[in-house]
């Protein structure tokens, strides 16, 4: 029998691979999240297309130093049916991914495609140049640049040793 020798100085990595089986309850950790985060916001019930809704798109916010960069998946959305909003920080996504067998054309014999209205927020943690914020849409897939302004960029102080 041959042992293997451990190294204690290795980390333990999380494994993003991911195993098909559980691919369900992602699902369900990504509706739980987006349930309890509309209960504290308090607008669960406001809106009304929550408990119609089936659909969320995903989203990468990534930072660096000149910039917040947003990009939402919205294949098979037009982006004349997504409107984009900044008030106090939070940046809001909204639109509709509007559903095709309404069009009731032949006979369907499997519908796996999510449809209807979503909404995401997202707090911009610092001042950005609202005036300079881009725009882009290709291929489904939403990008928005937000600069930051000067106050919001990190600064670099150096330490004078006496």
């Amino acid at each position: 029998m041959a042992l293997i020798k451990r190294n204690p100085t290795q980390e333990m990595t999380r494994w993003s691979g991911g195993f098909p089986m559980f691919r369900g309850f992602e699902s369900l950790r990504r509706d739980m999240n987006r349930l309890f985060d509309e209960f504290f916001r308090g607008d669960i019930l406001a809106d009304e297309s929550f408990f119609g809704r089936d659909w969320t798109p995903a989203v990468d916010v990534v930072e660096n130093n000149d910039a917040y960069i947003l990009k939402a998946e919205l294949p098979g959305i037009s982006k004349d049916d997504v409107k984009i909003t900044l008030e106090n920080n939070v940046l809001t996504i909204r639109g509709e991914k509007k559903n095709e067998m309404e069009k009731k054309e032949g006979n369907f014999h499997r519908v796996e495609r999510s449809y209807g209205m979503f909404e995401r927020s997202f707090t911009i943690p610092g001042t950005i140049k609202v005036n300079d914020i881009d725009a882009q849409y290709k291929d489904g897939v939403l990008t928005l640049t937000l600069p930051k302004a000067e106050e919001a960029k990190p600064k670099l102080i150096d330490v004078k040793v006496k």
